[in-house]
């Protein structure tokens, strides 16, 4: 019984930090079509400013993570904006254009983060009040797991709120429905576009925080939890935040009990096959987006 609590939380809590990396991807790939292969590089941002704040900021490592939280997503979400408007513009309606380029963007940043921080990885203390683990019916589940689940169920219930309740998600919705419509009706696509990029690149931010909790920093921080990412908000259905939800709690189930019995290579195969023969028979994901666009 222990164990199956004990691979059933090891299980959620990946699914969480995969949420939490696939999150702004449902953002700018789910709902705007943009092929962001830099988006491994914004969440190794966010781990390398979690090791800035604490190394030569503030000490406390308890105040430092949350401070973290806060800085990593505004530096994540303005290196997106900066993607944004220096490249990407050009390129909405060109997928494998965005692909090409993000993919390039992202190796200049993880080249430009070995330059900086050097190629040996870093470490971030945790705080004291996330050491050691709680004991849940006869299992120890670590204290920065459970603190990365209660995370991710914070970032969705947030990013779920602001698209249903405020005039920003409607307008985010607006444009992805129909651009063309939204702009006749006053909405300006241009500034939505680089908002929508802004919260996707920043909760990004906010992953490599959580990354840290778990594991050392290094340039590969992100890439890493990318493809998988990718998985999440495909097997979901593009933009939608509740299939993203679903997929990434399934995918670090099926990755946990899988590895449990076989070997950690075994279950990303297995894991991969299940995934293809899902696509092939609903190739549009859990959940599709309700559009009144012609194209």
């Amino acid at each position: 019984m222990d164990v199956l609590i004990g691979q059933t939380f090891t299980g959620l809590s990946l699914g969480s930090i995969l949420l939490l990396a696939a999150l702004g991807l449902s953002l700018t790939f789910g709902q705007m079509g943009v092929i962001n292969m830099a988006h491994g590089a914004f969440i190794m941002t966010g781990s390398y400013t979690a090791y800035v704040v604490q190394e030569y900021v503030i000490s406390n490592t308890g105040v430092s993570l949350i401070v973290s939280l806060f800085v990593g997503f505004l530096v994540g979400g303005l290196m997106g904006v900066a993607l944004e408007v220096t490249l990407i513009k050009r390129m909405y309606h060109r997928p494998l254009d965005t692909l090409l380029v993000t993919f390039g963007v992202g190796l200049v940043l993880q080249q430009a983060a070995r330059d900086i921080f050097g190629a040996p990885a870093v470490n971030v203390a945790g705080p004291e009040w996330l050491s050691g683990g709680v004991e849940i019916l006869g299992a120890v589940v670590p204290k920065s797991r459970i603190f990365i689940m209660i995370l991710a169920v914070v970032c969705v219930t947030a990013l779920a709120a602001t698209m249903k309740y405020t005039s920003m998600g409607r307008r985010i919705r607006a444009v992805v429905q129909h651009r063309e419509l939204a702009e006749t009706s006053g909405i300006s696509s241009r500034k939505t576009d680089i908002t929508t990029f802004f919260i996707g690149s920043g909760l990004a931010g906010i992953a490599g925080v959580a990354l840290t909790l778990i594991g050392s920093t290094s340039s590969n921080t992100g890439t890493t939890y990318l493809i998988d990412a990718f998985l999440v908000v495909v097997i979901g259905g593009l933009g939608q935040i509740k299939g993203a939800v679903i997929a990434a709690l399934a995918l670090g189930l099926l990755n946990s009990f899988i590895e449990y019995n076989t070997t950690a290579s075994a279950a990303k195969v297995v894991v991969f096959v299940l995934i293809v023969i899902f696509l092939q028979i609903r190739p549009q994901g859990l959940f599709t987006v309700k559009t009144r666009s012609l194209v």
